[in-house]
C-alpha cells in the first residue's frame, strides 16, 4: 500500500470509529482530522466532503466487513441452518470490534441517513440487499439438498432474519448482552421450524 492509500485509509478507518461512537451528523470533518496525523489538505485531498467520505466508508469498510462477517460464513455450508445459526451468534456473541453499547454500524447508519439522503440510502441498500441475498441462497440450497422445507420462503426468512439481527442489535444498546442469549434461544428454535420435520411458521 502506498502512502497515498495508506493516508485514504487512515482517515476511513478513523472516521468509522467517530461515526460508529457519535453518529454521521455529529461528526464533523475537524473532529475526524483531528483523531488522525493527516492535514485538512489531505482530507480534501482524498474526498472532496464529508459525504463523499461517509459514501467511501460504506464501500470500502463496512461492506468488506460485512462480508466477512455475514456471508463467509455462509459459504460452503454443509447445514445451512447450523451455518445461519453460527453466522448469528458469531455476530452478536463473538465480534469484538463491535460495541454493544453502540450497536450495529451499518443498522446505525441505516437509520440515520437512509430517510435523508438517496446516495446513503442507496448504498446501504445495496448491503442489506446484499446480505438477504446470501440468506436467500443458503435457503434454496438446504431446500434443494432436503435439510429445510420445501414450503420454506427464501425472501420472507431472509428479511425475518435480518429484521431480527437489527431489532436485537438495538435493544442491546440499553439491554445489554444478556438480551442476546434469549435471541439466539428463540433464533435458533425458529432455524429448527424450517427442517422438514416441523411445521413453517404462518406468516
Amino acid at each position: 500500500m502506498n502512502k497515498s492509500a495508506g493516508t485514504r485509509l487512515d482517515i476511513l478507518q478513523k472516521a468509522f470509529e467517530l461515526i460508529y461512537k457519535n453518529g454521521f451528523q455529529p461528526t464533523s470533518i475537524d473532529t475526524i482530522i483531528a483523531s488522525t496525523n493527516v492535514t485538512k489538505g489531505a482530507f480534501f485531498y482524498h474526498f472532496k466532503n464529508k459525504e463523499e467520505m461517509g459514501l467511501a466508508l460504506i464501500a470500502e469498510v463496512l461492506s468488506p466487513g460485512m462480508h466477512e462477517a455475514m456471508i463467509e460464513p455462509l459459504h460452503h455450508a454443509n447445514d445451512p441452518l447450523k451455518a445461519l445459526y453460527k453466522m448469528m451468534q458469531g455476530l452478536l456473541m463473538e465480534n469484538s470490534f463491535f460495541r454493544i453499547e453502540y450497536g450495529c454500524p451499518a443498522v446505525n447508519l441505516i437509520e440515520e441517513m437512509g430517510p435523508l439522503n438517496e446516495q446513503f440510502g442507496n448504498a446501504l441498500r445495496q448491503l442489506l440487499v446484499t446480505w438477504q441475498s446470501a440468506i436467500q441462497l443458503v435457503i434454496e440450497q438446504g431446500k434443494k439438498s432436503g435439510e429445510i422445507k420445501e414450503s420454506a420462503d427464501p425472501v420472507y426468512i431472509a428479511i425475518f432474519i435480518t429484521a431480527g439481527y437489527a431489532g436485537i442489535r438495538n435493544m442491546g444498546k440499553i439491554m445489554g448482552k444478556d438480551c442476546y442469549t434469549g435471541f439466539l434461544a428463540q433464533f435458533s428454535a425458529f432455524l429448527d421450524s424450517l427442517r422438514p420435520h416441523s411445521p413453517l411458521p404462518e406468516h
